[in-house]
């Protein structure tokens, strides 16, 4: 037990990090198990002794951040835990149509009103748009604002949302842009709460997985599904979004990405790790590919969503502690805190990917009266800190990000700006449907 305690001990120094310190970011160790468990499981060892209550953290974000900065985990790449989930990832598709339901079942059918208090009034589970004095409700409406405009939506379009959660983009769509839109989830929680929220307007809410879209459209988004996805399905999804595209539609694609290509998967997060960009393929028909138009990258705005969320689960915790253990309670925490260091540390981003079908023309930019692009237009000179518009490589300066909504009031770390918009240069950007596809 000692000699485990050493290598662990000797492992998070280079982090910075103390065993049984003095600082928020030291970890304070309860149970001596604690160590070879770590040594044993990897970061998935670390993460379940966690829930488990062996160790405590104050700042449990920031130590996050230091050890991913530091590489930490690289040193448990070999564990039996990781290289079992890797294998897995290889050899098994496991994001199959059924298993795509019961992830909606265990993850997003804990309670509408578990998400409710935890979220923005529009009920976006995915990362926001921060300019500086946003709080997370202007923030995530900014976003919507962003994905709107970015594909050029306009009244009388037709809209697919594939993996629309409560129904929040599918409400402010036909709301504020006039267009009939049709919503896909995986969630029977989510969908009778949708259809329910979107009574009175041109929405509909199916029960169904992506590849069982039907039906024609202009545009098309999906924000915060592709992870769900899994590498051996990249071109099977793209393939369903491409059929059901317009001649000359349009689709947004958001999600969390890894930066550099990897299959190594963490068996704690399950993130699908994303590869390089590609065009899809001609289909039997031969009819165009789609075409990367713009890339924005959203990823330094993830840390204050997803610390945003980790107060507003925290503050009401005492009204869903009867329905919920405290390992539960343990386990959520740790998934917020360790997803905002992650982001924190650069090490995961959100790339949103404009596809436009080969031949499409462009339209005018304001896609509605009165439009301003209001996504990207900082309040005041300092607000333009926070502003991103697209190549992910050529990063200009440092600038001052938005206040955090950190513990304590801690301001959040410095961010990039990021410049040059750049159109079907998808041979430069390292995203998202990479191997599986080029492998065919």
């Amino acid at each position: 037990m000692a000699g485990a305690r050493e290598a662990v001990e000797n492992l998070l120094r280079a982090a910075d990090i103390e065993i049984d310190g003095a600082r928020p970011c030291d970890i304070q160790v309860h149970d001596e198990r604690f160590f070879p468990r770590v040594l044993a499981g990897g970061t998935l060892g670390f993460g379940e002794t966690y829930m488990d209550g062996w160790w405590d953290c104050a700042a449990l974000d920031e130590m996050c951040c230091r050890a991913i900065r530091a590489r930490v985990e690289q040193r448990f790449s070999s564990s039996f835990a990781n290289l079992l989930a890797l294998a897995t990832s290889l050899l098994i598709n496991r994001q199959t149509r059924a298993r795509s339901r019961e992830v909606g079942e265990k993850h997003y059918d804990l309670g509408n009103d578990f998400f409710q208090a935890m979220l923005d009034p529009w009920l976006q589970y995915s990362c926001a748009l921060f300019h500086e004095g946003d709080d997370l409700a202007a923030a995530q409406e900014r976003k919507l604002e962003m994905i709107c405009q970015r594909p050029q939506l306009r009244p009388g379009d037709r809209l697919l949302d594939i993996g629309c959660g409560w129904g929040g983009l599918a409400k402010y769509a036909a709301q504020n842009y006039g267009c009939s839109v049709v919503g896909l989830t995986v969630s029977r929680e989510q969908q009778q709460f949708a259809q329910r929220w979107c009574s009175g307007l041109e929405v509909q809410i199916q029960l169904r997985d992506y590849r069982e879209i039907e039906g024609r459209f202009d545009r098309a988004v999906s924000v915060g599904m592709v992870e769900h996805v899994g590498f051996k399905n990249y071109r099977t999804y793209l393939a369903a979004v491409f059929n059901s595209l317009g001649k000359e539609g349009r689709f947004l694609c958001q999600g969390i990405c890894n930066p550099i290509s990897s299959w190594q998967l963490d068996p704690w997060i399950h993130f699908s790790e994303l590869t390089s960009p590609v065009a899809l393929p001609p289909d039997e028909s031969g009819r165009g590919n789609l075409l990367v138009e713009d890339v924005f990258n959203l990823g330094p705005h993830y840390d204050p969503t997803l610390m945003a969320w980790e107060e507003n689960f925290r503050r009401p915790w005492p009204r869903f502690a009867p329905r919920y253990d405290e390992r539960f309670r343990r386990m959520w925490g740790f998934y917020l805190l360790s997803c905002a260091g992650a982001f924190r540390a650069r090490s995961l981003q959100v790339y949103s990917i404009l596809f436009a079908r080969e031949g499409t023309l462009a339209r005018d930019s304001r896609s509605r009266p009165g439009a301003q692009n209001s996504w990207s237009q900082p309040r005041n000179e300092e607000a333009a800190s926070v502003r991103y518009r697209g190549e992910l490589v050529d990063f200009k300066k440092e600038t001052t990000p938005p206040k955090s909504r950190h513990k304590g009031g801690r301001d959040a770390h410095p961010v990039r700006e990021i410049r040059s918009p750049i159109t079907d240069h998808s041979a430069q950007l390292p995203w998202a449907f990479g191997r599986s596809l080029l492998s065919s």
